[in-house]
């Protein structure tokens, strides 16, 4: 008689154990999941200010705990009362923008019908034929847009207290994440690199790559978006376009989309403002906006982006935007993230499929 396979061999515990860490991994991850955005930002807070919580350390002899509250009050103080502040502003200023438009101050329907009497006959002719032409139908799709954009933010309104509630979990969860990260980050991630199948040289380049871009991401796009919005709204209010705060916001949050995004918004205002008249307003506008606005994502994107997460310009534009359209404001930095990591581990892979070529030295981690 055959003797039967012994139940405990040794490669079918492996195959089981594998399978139950596949499965319990995944469980892990969707029991975060209603989380996701609070441990992202909990860790990116961590990351960004890690830093700031060493030299707190050495300068309190060691008392972890200690730096770690004294951070997240700065996080506080230069992070999320500067952004409380901006939103107040914000909501009073887009408040004054709807009563504009309820009241007819602002009439969109006699912009376009500017612009539209101001366009050469050629181009004018060319709208007729695609029925872009009719003012009036213009502008009732624009009272419809904006009676909908309306509903929409009334709806969002009355939903707030709900998701305020959600908001301020998520808010905590991600200060009280980022304290423990900010404390205990160097032991997690030796002990997570200790069970990393890999060698030590390569999870060195793993943990580098993504503390790296996501610091990088965070810092540069931040610092763009600022500068971007501050400057649009700045020239904005010197040439007395109504709302000017408001649509600096607008530009900052668009400027997130590498190359075109505070163009969204002046290059209609600029349009708008020559096919009317305003000739010089126009024409400072635009050299304003291609040679300040578009400098700074010419020149301190590829700078503080690119330059240190080693990605081409094209690759950070579409890995920003595919990060965006699916994952909503925290794609913009996991877009990146995963197009380096995915770079990283494809390198990887090709040292492994070549071994006579010697592996490349480790990146030393940066210090801020």
């Amino acid at each position: 008689m055959k003797p039967s396979r012994p139940i405990h061999s040794p490669g079918l515990q492996q195959r089981a154990l594998i399978w139950l860490l596949v499965i319990v991994t995944l469980a892990f991850f969707w029991v975060l999941l209603p989380f996701y955005g609070a441990v992202l930002w909990g860790t990116i807070v961590a990351i960004l200010f890690a830093p700031v919580h060493r030299r707190l350390c050495q300068r309190l002899n060691g008392r972890e705990n200690w730096a770690a509250l004294i951070t997240l009050a700065l996080v506080l103080v230069i992070v999320v009362l500067p952004l409380v502040l901006l939103v107040t502003s914000l909501v009073q200023e887009g408040a004054r923008v709807v009563a504009a438009v309820q009241s007819g101050q602002i009439d969109f329907g006699a912009y376009a019908k500017s612009v539209l009497q101001a366009l050469p006959s050629p181009l004018q002719d060319l709208l007729a034929r695609f029925g872009l032409s009719d003012v009036a139908e213009i502008q009732r799709r624009a009272a419809e847009s904006f009676g909908r954009a309306s509903q929409f933010v009334a709806s969002r309104l009355l939903t707030f207290g709900q998701s305020t509630l959600d908001l301020v979990i998520d808010f905590f969860i991600m200060l009280y994440l980022a304290f423990f990260l900010l404390r205990d980050g160097r032991r997690l991630r030796r002990g997570i690199a200790a069970r990393l199948p890999l060698r030590e040289g390569d999870k060195r380049v793993l943990f580098d790559k993504f503390t790296t871009v996501i610091r990088a991401t965070v810092k540069g796009n931040v610092v763009v978006a600022v500068t971007q919005g501050a400057l649009g709204g700045l020239a904005f209010w010197v040439l007395g376009i109504h709302a000017a705060l408001l649509w600096g916001v607008v530009m900052a949050f668009l400027s997130l989309l590498p190359a075109v995004g505070a163009g969204l918004v002046w290059v209609p205002v600029a349009v708008y403002l020559l096919a009317t008249g305003a000739v010089w307003q126009g024409v400072a506008l635009v050299a304003f906006g291609v040679l300040v606005i578009g400098l700074v994502d010419n020149v301190l994107r590829p700078v503080l982006v690119g330059k240190d997460t080693k990605l081409p310009d094209y690759l950070v534009l579409i890995s920003t935007v595919g990060g965006i359209a699916l994952l909503g404001l925290n794609g913009f930095v996991l877009g990146p993230v995963v197009a380096a990591i995915f770079l990283s581990v494809w390198d990887l892979f090709s040292r492994e499929a070549a071994p006579d070529d010697p592996p490349p030295p480790a990146t030393p981690p940066r210090a801020g």
